[in-house]
């Protein structure tokens, strides 16, 4: 199945039947969505009842990063791979599976992801007193394959993301599972809008946020919470140059779908969008930028040397952009970045980053 045919199945999933107590709505119109996204207090209030289930992530200045660049940036960073199970994607599983009813969790919830949505669908689950069943491909890291059966999931393997999508089909029909979205709707930007909220609560002062791309659910709930509370701060997307599809998104204005991911981020590596996380990225992102494989390479090199942080490439892209596309535009500014997560064993960070790079060129 091509991308058109995962980006119908994922669009057509079942919402929380309990979604619109959060009070953010939205109005489907024809193909397009006019998108009120979840407002703060609702925002505030998922991290209340999610309690100790998530972590308030650190705020930290990155000096290190500053005097490489040397133009007189300041640059923090929000350390969201310190997240339970690793990435941010444990936010968005919390809140869907929270807000599911009795029914929908007597029968569980499964997902499909090449790795970190699966590990956070399992922990959420598990969070939940939930059963998960969980799709995973079987290329995927052994890492993160562990990492899921450690939260008592029951794991099935697929060959490839089409036959992947299709088991996820069959489970959903014939056991009744609710399927965990990965990037899009309402209860995700609920969830990484708490991202947001964490930051303007953590950091006083910051002109700029730099926030790594996907399907759009992370810079779609964290712009969302950003522009409530500090609506001018200037908040730029980061995607791979191999999976660029809200790039193309924005100029086309319609969701849009590539043919292939070429990208070593898989993280960021979706291959279409999806309306609700969209509009909401187009109303409050004020600007994306790509990067370049070598780039991702360059910057994860760098944070390992420097910043002595040992990340995932999608982890490295906001550190990319900021020393590549938009070193210039933000010399002089007070730098937010968004490090998004970090599963990945040694042998496959070793052979992804360059070692080589110690100093900015």
């Amino acid at each position: 199945m091509h991308s058109a045919g995962w980006r119908k199945r994922l669009s057509r999933v079942r919402r929380p039947r309990c979604a619109g107590e959060s009070g953010s709505p939205c109005d489907i119109r024809g193909e397009s969505m006019t998108v009120s996204g979840p407002r703060i207090d609702a925002i505030r209030q998922l991290g209340v009842e999610l309690g100790d289930k998530i972590v308030r992530t650190p705020v930290v200045e990155c000096r290190p990063l500053a005097d490489e660049l040397a133009n007189g940036t300041a640059v923090w960073g929000k350390l969201e791979f310190l997240q339970r199970t690793g990435t941010f994607k444990a936010r968005g599983a919390l809140a869907t599976v929270s807000r599911l009813d009795q029914e929908q969790r007597e029968a569980g919830v499964t997902a499909v992801s090449a790795g970190n949505h699966a590990i956070a669908t399992a922990y959420a689950a598990a969070a939940n007193g939930v059963s998960a069943k969980v799709v995973m491909i079987r290329s995927a890291n052994p890492a993160r394959i562990r990492a899921c059966e450690s939260f008592g999931a029951e794991l099935v393997l697929a060959d490839d993301v089409h036959s992947a999508f299709e088991i996820a089909d069959t489970i959903q029909r014939e056991e009744g599972r609710f399927f965990v979205h990965p990037f899009d709707g309402e209860p995700v930007a609920l969830g990484t809008g708490l991202v947001g909220l964490e930051m303007c609560e953590q950091l006083a002062d910051f002109d700029s946020l730099i926030v790594p791309v996907g399907g759009g659910g992370l810079i779609a709930g964290i712009s969302n919470a950003v522009k409530q509370l500090r609506p001018d701060v200037t908040i730029f997307g980061v995607e791979p140059k191999g999976a660029d599809t809200m790039s193309r998104s924005f100029a086309a204005g319609t969701p849009q779908s590539i043919d292939k991911v070429r990208t070593l981020a898989d993280s960021l590596g979706a291959p279409f969008a999806l309306p609700y996380s969209f509009e909401l990225t187009r109303a409050n992102v004020d600007q994306l930028c790509l990067i370049s494989e070598e780039q991702i390479r360059n910057a994860m090199g760098l944070l390992f040397h420097r910043q002595k942080l040992l990340v995932e490439p999608a982890c490295a892209a906001t550190t990319a952009a900021l020393f590549g596309p938009l070193r210039k535009s933000l010399s002089g500014r007070k730098v937010l970045l968004l490090f998004c997560g970090s599963n990945i064993d040694w042998a496959t960070w070793s052979g992804q980053a360059n070692l080589e790079y110690t100093h900015a060129h």
